[in-house]
């Protein structure tokens, strides 16, 4: 985990502590990225994004009752903003279907894995934000919609459309290879 440029340029102290933290934290913050993008090198980006901006604002991230979840959400915001502005720009091809990349190994739990992440990534950020702050990181309808910033009955729907949509989705997929 590379620490941003502006810790080296904090207060020593204050840049020891940001860098402590996120050596006791990183590897975390970026499975958690993971799990929210879908890809490796948009988890670094929004991972990234967030710590430099954290580290501008040590003082006050510190002074949270759980800096790692604050942390969290700035990488649920930088995610939602990079989305925003690459969906306002760009048009994303086609992917391979989730038959092509299922056999990336060859064992058939990475061949499930796969295919549930094919899933999740259709799904709107918001969406997928939620299940996964909801069957990822564990945490209760109350803290997906502080860390979403919506309110807790719409952290619930946000989960409820999302897995409506999943069963959806593998019911036509399971009609059509009837």
């Amino acid at each position: 985990m590379v620490v941003p440029q502006q810790a080296r340029s904090a207060q020593p102290s204050e840049s020891r502590v940001f860098e402590t933290w996120v050596e006791a934290n990183g590897d975390a913050l970026l499975r958690f990225g993971y799990v929210l993008t879908g890809d490796r090198f948009l988890a670094e980006d929004a991972v990234q994004d967030a710590l430099t901006t954290a580290c501008a604002k040590w003082h006050k991230v510190s002074a949270a009752d759980d800096p790692a979840a604050y942390v969290r959400r700035m990488i649920v915001n930088a995610h939602i903003s990079w989305w925003r502005r690459f969906r306002r720009r760009e048009s994303p091809e086609a992917e391979p279907s989730p038959a092509a990349q299922a056999t990336g190994d060859g064992t058939a739990d990475r061949a499930e894995a796969d295919a549930i992440w094919a899933l999740c990534a259709t799904l709107p950020p918001k969406h997928r934000a939620a299940v996964v702050l909801r069957f990822y990181e564990e945490l209760s309808y109350a803290e997906i919609g502080a860390l979403l910033n919506c309110a807790e009955a719409t952290a619930r729907s946000n989960v409820h459309r999302a897995l409506a949509s999943l069963k959806t989705t593998l019911s036509t997929e399971g009609a059509g290879d009837a």
